[in-house]
């Protein structure tokens, strides 16, 4: 075991540095990877039974990070989306495509049962791709996430059936049903009280003792003891690990556990990949390569325009119907742990199920380039009456704006800029693609309006040819930078002012337009600076001056950071 780790990782150094000179997605890397070493390549690693587990870990760690993010308020408010969308999405793409291998010679049961394990998608590479693209809470991206949590469910319930359809068990399909789903309502009352007496005083004590090591120790151990739980009721562990984020998202210690658990998500998940990629026989892609093209084609098509038909007619516009079908196209890495049960039940040929592995792997590698190339193709298509019914109500909502200030991303930093605003009687429009954000902030303030900063007809919705100043408060520079390109066709006069992390966009922002940036990192030393000299005695005038010539010298005096071992660790360093 300790070979084929060492072996696993020193591929993942050399393949992974590579794909990020080239901008590819590690994902794709660690997908790679397992096909390398894998036994039908180089036969580096062969199988071993930790790998499994180890992978199966990097998943729980991710849905545990996922959960964080996504609090209770937000789970509820995404209600409709889990059992509405989810459902519909499970039955709808399972029957087509159970249909479809009854046509092609299998028996009734298996068919419908395979049919429902091909519909379901991939959670660890959507989740992960959404998140390092900003999009986890847009409107896809919560329709994607919503569906991924209603699939971990009917994903333990599909594999409690292939005995029961195998005539191997005792128990019926209409008893596993509810039990499973009762387990599901047991494990979430049991871990919301938990949440709420148990886990915030072992919190509090550990944080009293100011030790980070015991704090990375419970929290590793919150991870592993809900995933425990959760296997032994019969239950999905990743489940388990969601639950357990989620009612921890409230929390006031969210971000320090986030950040504690990072680097055991990223590794063990590429440790997940690559095993799904050892998985795959390249000696097929030589004998049936056109066949597998042909069913992974088919597999991305059937399931993306269910997903896009559903999501239009539960009334969201095309662009977000689109987005979420390519996000939710690709089959799952559950399909490969049900293609082999049902294989060893005798329900599944084995010639079709290595087909079907096949197809199945190459819809998850082109995934994160579906989802990249999301965008361009969503746009190029016509929206619904609805979506331009919003922006018509945005625009006379707006109307009347004259000299107002536009704020794209309505975040902490956003909000406090709105806030200083209307204290000095400065009237803006604030936007901002997280609904409950959105909705919770119309609570007591009617300028606040959903959407994506970057599409010039919400820009245009919101008057920013007759604004007198706009602001980018959004937190990814790549999308701020997007934001500031379409504002700018729009309206080439206006003040924009942009608000990055750091410097080292500057010179991009500052070309595409920018008329101020502030790199938070270095005006907040600056700030601290200035009331240090202020307190040593220097005179207010002098110290203004000099930070007033620090911000006209670019903050040059504030470059040539040198970086020790703990900003390389907490990713200070930049």
């Amino acid at each position: 075991m300790f070979v084929s780790l060492l072996i696993i990782l020193t591929a993942s150094l050399v393949v992974i540095s590579v794909f990020h000179r080239l901008r590819l997605p590690p994902v794709l890397g660690y997908l790679c990877v397992g096909l390398i070493v894998g036994p039908t390549a180089f036969g580096w690693v062969h199988d071993s039974e930790a790998l499994p587990l180890l992978a199966e870990l990097g998943v729980v760690f991710l849905l545990f990070s996922l959960g964080l993010e996504f609090s209770l308020s937000k789970m509820i408010a995404l209600r409709r989306v889990v059992f509405g969308l989810g459902s519909l999405q499970v039955v709808v793409s399972g029957g087509v495509l159970g249909a479809i291998l009854m046509l092609i010679g299998m028996p009734p049961a298996p068919a419908f049962l395979l049919g429902g394990g091909l519909a379901l998608s991939s959670t660890a590479i959507v989740s992960k791709e959404l998140v390092s693209l900003g999009e986890i809470f847009s409107s896809h991206g919560q329709n994607a996430i919503g569906v991924l949590l209603f699939q971990d469910v009917v994903a333990v319930l599909l594999l409690t059936m292939v005995p029961v359809f195998a005539g191997n068990s005792e128990q019926a399909w209409y008893w596993a049903l509810p039990l499973t789903l009762g387990k599901t309502v047991v494990l979430f009352v049991g871990l919301s009280l938990a949440s709420r007496w148990v886990l915030p005083r072992l919190f509090h004590e550990v944080a009293a003792a100011r030790s980070a090591e015991l704090f990375v120790l419970l929290a590793l151990v919150i991870v592993l003891l809900t995933a425990g739980l959760t296997h032994l009721i019969g239950l999905s562990p990743a489940l388990g690990a969601f639950l357990a984020g989620m009612l921890l998202g409230e929390s006031h210690y969210r971000h320090q556990i986030e950040a504690d658990l990072r680097p055991f998500r990223d590794i063990l998940l590429g440790v997940f990949f690559i095993s799904i990629g050892m998985l795959i026989d390249l000696r097929l892609f030589v004998s049936h390569g056109l066949l597998i093209l042909a069913l992974t084609v088919g597999l991305l098509l059937i399931k993306g325009c269910v997903v896009a038909l559903l999501v239009k007619l539960r009334g969201s516009d095309s662009e977000t119907a689109w987005r979420s079908g390519l996000a939710l196209a690709q089959g799952g890495e559950f399909c490969f742990a049900l293609m082999s049960q049902m294989q060893l039940n005798n329900l599944l040929p084995v010639d079709l199920g290595k087909l079907l592995l096949a197809a199945t792997f190459c819809s998850m590698v082109v995934t994160p380039t579906l989802l990249r190339a999301a965008p361009g193709i969503a746009t190029r298509l016509h929206r619904k009456p609805n979506e331009e019914a919003k922006l018509e109500e945005i625009s006379a909502l707006n109307a009347e704006a004259q000299g107002h200030v536009v704020i794209c991303g309505y975040g902490r930093v956003g909000q406090s800029i709105g806030r200083i605003l209307l204290k000095a009687n400065q009237p803006y429009i604030a936007l901002d693609n997280d609904p409950v954000r959105v909705r919770e902030a119309a609570v007591a303030e009617s300028c606040v309006h959903y959407g994506d900063s970057h599409r010039g007809e919400l820009l245009v919705a919101v008057g920013l040819e007759r604004a007198s100043l706009m602001v980018i408060a959004v937190d990814k520079p790549d999308i701020a930078l997007q934001v500031l390109q379409e504002a700018r066709r729009i309206n080439p006069t206006v003040p924009i002012l942009v608000r990055t992390r750091d410097d080292s966009l500057i010179p991009e922002l500052k070309a595409a337009g920018a008329s101020e940036v502030v790199p938070e990192l270095l005006e907040s030393s600056l700030m601290l600076a200035s009331h240090a000299l202020v307190l040593l005695g220097f005179p207010g005038p002098q110290v203004q001056e000099r930070v007033a010539q620090v911000r006209l010298d670019r903050y040059r005096l504030l470059h040539g950071f040198y970086p020790g071992a703990e900003d390389e660790e907490t990713g200070d360093a930049k």
